[in-house]
């Protein structure tokens, strides 16, 4: 949101080092360099080897390669830290993330990273060497952007057109904003330079635009308290790695703006076109915060509420990993005890069915129905009979059978029958 550090030449690939040299080698600084110090080292490095100014030199790409390698390390607070602590270990086990060169890529390899673009993937892109050059060199078009008025514009993919921001000391003690935005939804950077001993710009602050609603914007706010930028390839690099990570590495992004308030006096500031292809569509206003007081107020409040949620994020990670463990621990064992549970129960009614095994009846009919049981014997009862259905009152040829209730003779309608 402040802007970022000047990444102005860094490469698309790390750089394939047998022996990888030290960072601070690279850029000729030493371990205790400030921040400022490793900039200016890198500039003039990246502007001699960078391969726009030498396409027919190999060894000064290798070298661009090294010192966009190097930079990206000792730019970074954490990177660096991990570096001196551990070594490039600790910088491989992160993973370093590259910017790539439009102006160098060829078309073919610009098509696949504009597809990758539309896909979601967070393509870094560098500024032009061209670009840089000329505002070193104080060789750009500068023209007045007032204080509370806006310009609207088109700049050609990989150019930029530059503006001159003229603030008093009031307006200067009031804080400044400058924006920039597409309703065309155009990649861009604004870009904020410095004023170069030698009467040309130096880079300083860039910041890429982002989606937001149906435009796409980027701003630089100078209101005199710090006021974050998000780097939304953190959290794309955290769900390539683990996706559950991602909702708590969102807020990792968060970047303080280097520089927070502007001195009265002449400021320049530029649009970068960032289109894969066309040209990027724009409309830059920079405002004073006078008139804005509630919401300035509102966006140092939010500012404070955001950083307090990351530190609660970080400790609310450990608790939900914790949780998480002991749900799985959980989820398992009701597995595994299911499967006893069943197991146990189908043994109970195997050994339960051991009992009966063997025992089977046969129903026949009339008098050759026979009882397994009783191995096949009929058992006879009194007066020559086979068992009770020789008594029986439903037995049809016997001589009293006229006398005797069949089935169909029932008295279906309920008549009492005479005693």
């Amino acid at each position: 949101m402040g802007g970022s550090k000047m990444e102005g030449g860094t490469s698309s690939t790390t750089p394939v080092i047998a022996n990888r040299r030290d960072p601070y080698e690279v850029l000729s600084v030493s371990r205790e360099a400030s921040d400022q110090e490793i900039k200016s080292a890198y500039r003039k490095l990246a502007l001699k080897y960078h391969p726009d100014k030498n396409a027919s030199n190999p060894e000064a790409s290798e070298l661009f390669k090294e010192v966009a390698y190097s930079y990206n390390i000792l730019s970074d607070p954490e990177k660096r830290r991990q570096y001196d602590n551990s070594g490039f270990e600790a910088i491989d086990a992160e993973g370093v993330d590259m910017e790539i060169d439009l102006s160098n890529l060829g078309t073919v390899n610009t098509m696949f990273a504009a597809l990758f673009s539309k896909l979601g993937v967070p393509i870094k892109t560098t500024i032009s060497a061209n670009v840089l050059e000329e505002a070193l060199n104080g060789t750009v078009t500068v023209r007045p952007l007032p204080i509370g008025s806006s310009v609207s514009g088109k700049v050609e993919k990989q150019s930029a057109h530059f503006f001159s921001v003229t603030i008093s000391e009031e307006q200067a003690r009031s804080g400044i904003v400058v924006r920039v935005t597409s309703s065309a939804q155009s990649k861009f950077k604004l870009l904020y330079f410095e004023q170069d001993n030698g009467g040309g710009y130096s880079l300083a602050l860039q910041e890429d635009s982002e989606k937001t609603g149906k435009v796409t914007s980027a701003g630089m706010y100078f209101l005199h308290f710090q006021v974050y930028r998000m780097d939304s390839t953190v959290n794309a690099l955290a769900m390539a790695k683990d996706p559950e990570a991602a909702f708590f590495k969102r807020l990792e992004g968060l970047q303080p703006c280097e520089v927070s308030e502007l001195r009265s006096g002449t400021h320049i500031f530029a649009v970068y076109g960032d289109n894969f292809f066309k040209t990027a569509s724009y409309t830059i206003e920079a405002i004073c915060a006078t008139t804005y007081e509630d919401t300035t107020h509102k966006l140092k409040d939010i500012e404070q509420q955001i950083l307090r949620k990351r530190t609660e994020l970080r400790q609310f990670e450990t608790e939900y990993r914790q949780a998480l463990a002991r749900f799985q621990e959980v989820t398992n064992r009701y597995t595994q005890e299911k499967q006893n549970v069943d197991e146990l129960l189908k043994q109970r009614d195997s050994i339960q069915s051991s009992f009966t095994a063997g025992r089977s009846v046969v129903v026949g009919s009339g008098s050759n129905a026979q009882a397994s049981s009783n191995g096949g014997n009929h058992t006879k009862a009194p007066g020559g009979g086979d068992g009770e259905n020789s008594n029986s009152p439903y037995e049809e040829g016997t001589s009293d059978s006229k006398t005797k209730k069949k089935w169909f003779n029932l008295n279906l309608k309920g008549e009492r029958k005479s005693v």
